[in-house]
């Protein structure tokens, strides 16, 4: 029973992963927090390479994330396939609670959120070989000591509501185990094993086993509990697993982890289970994922992209020359949507850069590269009436006068080192800052890498238009 090592099988933000298993395809989902479009959705069919399917919600119309806070929003998602459909559910921090959307495709479209009862975060759902289903999710006993404890309903699938008793089947695994969470159901050979975590999703997280005769207990822990210890490193953080069997019969499980040293945050991670006297073993993992670099010339918006909060209306367009995005009155900083898009950081060392055709018509246009943690926590490098400035918050750490036409702009990132750099189309690249930007350190989220546009409170129909985004890796590739 040792620590994970190796890399993502997928790079970023993208924690709190849930996998099932259809015939030969596997899909996959994780958090998105406060970002739009929300749940995204991924398919394999061997558990390491993985492609974006869409979101399970993609439509405003579906739940609103007005006025989310950073790090809130969309919790912890379990997916499961039975009869057909498959069935998602999640929690809406700060908003109504828990809800389930269904599928017959896993790309969509997706129904609206059916509602469900109950306190807590990290709903799952179990389907049961007698045709019963089963709803469970943590709650918070005594938040200030992280005492927390696992819950259970009857689902009904059909009608897409719990009904029945609860039932209470775990609260940790030792007296004083702090945040019990990300429940998970399987019955393997006959016997109800709970998968869960504990320990909080830092450097203590751990996963932990309990078995049972009945579904509704009573479930006693597994004798070498955790049964994935908190790990010391490379990669550290590990837990929040949920397993899957393969058309072999062998077992496999998705988790999350962190590289430290990167503000990548928590990624989904990859191990192989063997099973000793029932209880599972997770193995350790090598794969090496392909820094595959990235050219988006903006034909059309990849699903990779995302925005901040709900738009109830689109900020951007694409086509031929690539992406335009209007000036909207909203900034970075507030509970809104400012006009950004922005994609998850990959890897800890990388090249990111853009062309920018924009010229401030007004003092308080402006547009360029954006450096995401959250609404409070970014770097922004901006064409300005001021000149090409370099921004922490509102704070201006850099300028450099803007030549007229269009520019190019750039950030080296070597883990939180940040160099940022600006050129004409045809011309060298000229260092303006390099920072050490430890304050981008992830909890939840993690670093976003993209494009922004504001005019800071004034109304304006002003557009700046980025003609590519691109991202590279520096040294060989593997």
């Amino acid at each position: 029973m040792t620590a994970m090592f190796g890399d993502p099988v997928l790079p970023g933000f993208r924690p709190d992963p849930s996998v099932c298993r259809v015939g030969a395809d596997y899909y996959l989902v994780t958090s998105s927090f406060e970002w739009f479009p929300g749940l995204p959705v991924f398919h394999s069919r061997d558990l390491v390479n993985w492609r974006r399917l869409g979101s399970a919600l993609d439509r405003p119309s579906q739940l609103g994330l007005d006025g989310c806070e950073p790090s809130r929003g969309l919790f912890a998602p379990t997916i499961r396939h039975h009869d057909g459909v498959f069935h998602l559910v999640c929690t809406l921090m700060d908003g109504a609670g828990h809800f389930v959307v269904t599928a017959t495709d896993p790309a969509g479209p997706w129904s609206q959120p059916h509602w469900l009862d109950g306190e807590g975060f990290d709903p799952s759902l179990f389907f049961d070989d007698d045709g019963r289903a089963w709803f469970t999710a943590a709650r918070v006993v005594d938040e200030a000591a992280g005492f927390t404890e696992i819950w259970m309903r009857e689902y009904l699938p059909g009608e897409r509501r719990l009904t029945g008793p609860e039932h209470v089947l775990w609260s940790g695994s030792r007296p004083g185990a702090r945040w019990s969470e990300a429940p998970h159901l399987y019955r393997i050979d006959g016997t109800y094993l709970l998968l869960t975590a504990e320990g909080g999703t830092d450097v203590d997280h751990s996963v932990v086993a309990a078995r049972a005769g009945h579904v509704t207990g009573p479930y006693v822990g597994a004798p070498d509990n955790p049964v994935l210890p908190p790990s010391t490193g490379p990669v550290t953080c590990t837990g929040h697993a949920d397993l899957v069997q393969t058309p072999n019969g062998d077992w496999r499980a998705v988790l999350l982890g962190v590289r430290p040293g990167s503000a990548l945050g928590r990624e989904t991670f990859l191990a192989w289970i063997a099973w000793d006297d029932g209880w599972p073993v997770f193995s350790p993992v090598v794969h090496t994922d392909l820094r595959r670099p990235l050219h988006d010339d903006f034909t059309g918006l990849s699903p990779d992209w995302s925005a901040l909060r709900t738009p109830r209306t689109p900020f951007w367009t694409t086509g031929d020359d690539g992406l335009h995005l209007g000036l909207r009155p909203e900034r970075l900083g507030e509970r809104t949507t400012p006009s950004l898009l922005v994609r998850p950081q990959l890897h800890p060392d990388c090249d990111v850069s853009t062309e920018l055709h924009f010229t401030p018509g007004a003092p308080d246009e402006q547009a360029g590269l954006a450096v995401v943690l959250d609404d409070d926590t970014h770097l922004l490098f901006l064409r300005t009436a001021e000149g090409l400035s370099l921004f922490h918050g509102r704070k201006v750490l850099a300028r450099t006068p803007a030549p007229p036409g269009p520019a190019r702009l750039g950030v080296r990132i070597r883990g939180f080192g940040h160099t940022f750099a600006h050129a004409a189309p045809d011309g060298a690249w000229q260092d303006l800052a390099t920072l050490e930007a430890t304050f981008l350190t992830p909890l939840f989220t993690s670093v976003q890498l993209g494009l922004y546009a504001t005019s800071n409170g004034r109304p304006s129909t002003a557009r700046a238009r980025f003609a590519w985004f691109d991202v590279t890796y520096p040294g060989p590739t593997p």
